[in-house]
């Protein structure tokens, strides 16, 4: 048995691991899905100050209050920024990593400097695509029902925790267990952004033919890899 902690990314919360989840605990794997601050249902928690650092300690905090260890901890999207803060305040739970589909930003670097996205409706606090581009864009490859499924779902992001640099880490001097999957038909992150996180952590590297959701369009032959 595995003990799993999936990280979800932008505009997300738990529900998007919802297949996967079923999946791996009816396999008898130990699964533990949190939802970020500001982000799904914590929406009303939505404040300044909410970044990439806090949400790595609300993550690493569950960890030490949950007793787990040798975790398997993975992330998706802008989760994987968050991952990677997260395991390093949380070394010694740590057994492996998994980074599907993700951003693993260097310290200092932004969003914008790996992703190109079109503009979307952004407030003080928070940003998010609009309704046409969460449909013909980010959901496009899903099938109709499951696409309005997420598009029900979908919220905006905590903004500090997206476009603000990345925090400072020594998390890429340290040595992990970790593998990275990438999803052909998503645009991003680019292809050289996750081979580059692959060769930083001298880390296996896999490729689904799927769209930026695979824990959605392919939950099956994703809950086998992360297994």
């Amino acid at each position: 048995m595995t003990t799993f902690v999936l990280v979800h990314g932008a505009y997300q919360g738990a529900w998007i691991w919802k297949p996967v989840a079923q999946r791996l605990r009816a396999a008898g794997h130990e699964v533990h899905v949190p939802t970020l601050e500001g982000c799904a249902e914590r929406r009303g928690a939505l404040r300044a100050g909410i970044t990439v650092a806090t949400h790595a300690e609300e993550v690493a905090q569950l960890l030490f209050y949950e007793d787990l260890t040798d975790v398997a901890l993975v992330g998706t999207s802008s989760g994987g920024m968050v991952v990677c803060k997260a395991a390093e305040l949380a070394r010694p739970r740590i057994g492996r990593l998994t980074f599907v589909d993700a951003l693993a930003l260097l310290p200092g670097e932004r969003l914008a400097d790996i992703v190109n996205r079109p503009a979307g409706d952004t407030t003080a606090l928070s940003t998010v695509p609009t309704r046409a581009d969460a449909e013909s864009r980010m959901f496009a490859d899903l099938d109709p029902s499951l696409r309005a499924w997420a598009l029900e779902r979908y919220t905006p992001h905590p903004i500090a925790a997206l476009e603000a640099p990345m925090v400072a880490t020594n998390f890429w001097e340290q040595r992990w267990t970790a593998s990275v999957i990438r999803c052909r038909r998503a645009r991003n992150p680019p292809e050289a952004h996750q081979r580059r996180t692959a060769e930083q952590l001298k880390a296996p590297y896999a490729e689904l033919d799927t769209g930026h959701y695979p824990m959605l369009s392919e939950p099956e032959a994703l809950t086998r890899m992360l297994v």
